[in-house]
């Protein structure tokens, strides 16, 4: 339940292998090597320092996926958003989505992943009783997160949820038990999902203290893993990052076999950092790689997660990031916890460079806003149209807009 950036006090509620098309690049990852991601003759291969080892073809059609490098003195092209709509109310008592009926009457976040064929959509406290006129998180029937699942493809009209993961009650369930204990573990907060090796995991903060607006302490980053569909979840004892870390909350993406997580530190006052890990070791903490500079628009990767360089400085929470087929760049949204909004920004690469914040939502247009979620398959327009959740901290429950993305022209 990560707090809005303003809000009144309230009670605290009781490689391995990488492949990709026509070139396999092989080799065993270590520490501390510089690793170019780079695109030769249209084929994505791994270039390591004196090691290089891949097959190309030079009649290859140009890529037209995610880039992992970028043309010299590349421009930015995102001039900001447009016609900003909101779509629906996707949980709580007046949602398209009943949720009630599972007793969800406040709920918050909704990062979104793909695993299963399914669309699953992840949430933050719970909570299944509240007063009608009640502002902002609490209630009873508090549950630490919770999981709703679609396959419903076409965002235009809201998303229709195919149902939670329920308890024996009939309950959206509860998935990585909290001890609700303030100073000790106030909460577990799930901040993003996503497939790897056949299995679901959750990249989770656990929550000590809500401190001022935007600020909140915590124990410890880690992952928890499900193998039956997001019935049943195991916190794993490894990988887990400090509760000062810069990887407390994370975006992640999938790139030829090679998870990419984009990572903030614990509140929304602080900047990006970025590490990968190829995911058959994504339960390895000595495989993770952080970025530790950029030299020449090269990323160097290191072992250290204290060094890790950030790609993006500022006030960053909540964070999403995604590939554009429409402006050819990545994409991210977030919370910008000094602006007291969400905004949205382009990179050239993963790793940047990154250009200046753009407004997507501003407090004027939905007060008490938090935690914009894109996900890829909700696009439309040629991609020109983006789709994403958001949270109101007012009724505290999660609403579905939609942006047009604004490309300047040459």
């Amino acid at each position: 339940m990560p707090r809005p950036p303003t809000r009144p006090s309230r009670p605290r509620p009781p490689c391995s292998t990488r492949s990709a098309s026509a070139c396999t690049c092989a080799a065993t990852w270590r520490s501390d090597v510089r690793v170019t991601l780079g695109v030769t003759a249209g084929i994505a291969c791994l270039t390591f320092v004196g090691v290089t080892a891949c097959s190309t073809s030079p009649t290859t059609p140009a890529p037209t996926g995610p880039r992992v490098d970028a043309k010299p003195g590349a421009a930015f092209v995102l001039e900001g958003v447009e016609g900003l709509t909101k779509v629906a109310q996707l949980t709580g008592h007046d949602s398209m989505n009943r949720t009630a009926d599972v007793e969800v009457v406040g709920q918050d976040l909704g990062s979104m992943f793909d695993a299963d064929g399914r669309t699953w959509f992840v949430f933050g406290d719970t909570f299944g009783a509240r007063a009608a006129d009640q502002f902002g998180g609490g209630g009873t029937e508090w549950r630490s997160n919770a999981l709703a699942w679609t396959t419903d493809t076409d965002p235009t009209d809201g998303i229709t949820f195919g149902g939670y993961v329920l308890d024996d009650r009939g309950r959206a369930k509860e998935l990585i038990p909290g001890k609700k204990v303030d100073d000790d573990e106030m909460t577990v907060i799930p901040t993003y999902g996503f497939a790897a090796n056949g299995a679901m995991y959750l990249a989770y903060m656990s929550v000590r203290h809500w401190g001022d607006p935007g600020e909140w302490e915590t124990n410890y980053a880690g992952l928890a893993r499900s193998t039956d569909q997001g019935q049943t979840w195991t916190p794993l004892a490894s990988p887990r990052w400090g509760g000062t870390s810069n990887f407390v909350q994370v975006s992640v993406t999938n790139l030829d076999g090679v998870l990419y997580f984009w990572g903030v530190t614990h509140g929304r006052f602080g900047g990006v950092a970025l590490m990968r890990v190829a995911e058959a070791d994504v339960e390895r903490q000595d495989a993770y790689e952080y970025l530790t500079a950029v030299e020449d628009g090269e990323p160097v990767w290191g072992s250290d997660p204290a060094k890790a360089h950030q790609v993006i400085e500022g006030t960053v929470g909540e964070l999403s990031v995604m590939w554009s087929d429409y402006l050819h760049r990545w994409v991210m949204t977030c919370t910008d916890g000094a602006e007291e909004s969400a905004v949205i920004r382009e990179g050239l690469t993963p790793w940047g460079p990154w250009g200046d914040p753009k407004p997507l939502v501003t407090q004027a247009d939905l007060p008490g806003l938090y935690s914009p979620y894109l996900h890829p398959r909700y696009v439309t327009n040629g991609g020109r149209t983006v789709y994403f959740t958001i949270s109101q901290w007012g009724p505290y429950n999660v609403f579905w807009y939609r942006a047009d993305l604004k490309r300047r022209t040459a």
